[in-house]
């Protein structure tokens, strides 16, 4: 079995992306991005989670994460579970939800052609983590993911996307979750 993409050790940070499935732009409601930061803050608090750096973009999510509790893949199945419940629940309840219809359908879909799930798959299988070895790494993924936004033309400046970690980074000014800052590259 391949050791690629697992998360070999629990002392290390990892970077890992996540999507929803076909890549539908789920996250383009803040009730939904809200669902997964009251997630991160549930992990944070009761399975250990550690966050170092998060982006939220419309379709996929990015984040660098370590433990001082369960292991990362028990908070990430736990976590990815939890949210596909409660995001299939707000999807089903948002009054304003245009796309409700085909995006269940789509979830289902996916869930009825994968054996891992009963009826239903709002995430794609793999969190692809990448052992951050050193800082020289985790500044390039952080960079990465706070330039998410920007390259995605929905903001000019990283700081200025309310949904990512760049606002702790660059401006000083507290995020929507706390997160653990790594310390700064040297020149």
């Amino acid at each position: 079995m391949s050791s690629k993409y697992k998360f070999n050790n629990q002392e290390h940070l990892y970077f890992v992306s996540f999507a929803v499935i076909n890549r539908i732009d789920l996250f383009i409601r803040n009730e939904y991005k809200d669902i997964m930061i009251d997630s991160w803050k549930y992990c944070q608090a009761k399975k250990g989670l550690e966050i170092y750096g998060y982006c939220i973009m419309s379709s996929h999510i990015h984040m660098i994460i370590g433990t001082h509790g369960d292991k990362l893949e028990n908070i990430m199945r736990d976590m990815k579970k939890h949210t596909s419940v409660a995001l299939k629940t707000a999807i089903e309840q948002h009054p304003a939800e245009s796309r409700r219809e085909w995006m269940l359908w789509m979830m289902k879909r996916a869930g009825r052609k994968n054996s891992h799930n009963a009826d239903f798959q709002l995430w794609q299988q793999n969190n692809h983590p990448i052992e951050l070895f050193n800082l020289k790494i985790l500044h390039q993924k952080l960079d990465y993911m706070h330039n998410n936004p920007v390259e995605a033309g929905i903001v000019a400046h990283p700081e200025d996307y309310l949904y990512s970690s760049a606002r702790d980074y660059y401006s000083g000014l507290p995020g929507l979750i706390e997160i653990i800052l790594v310390e700064p590259m040297a020149l």
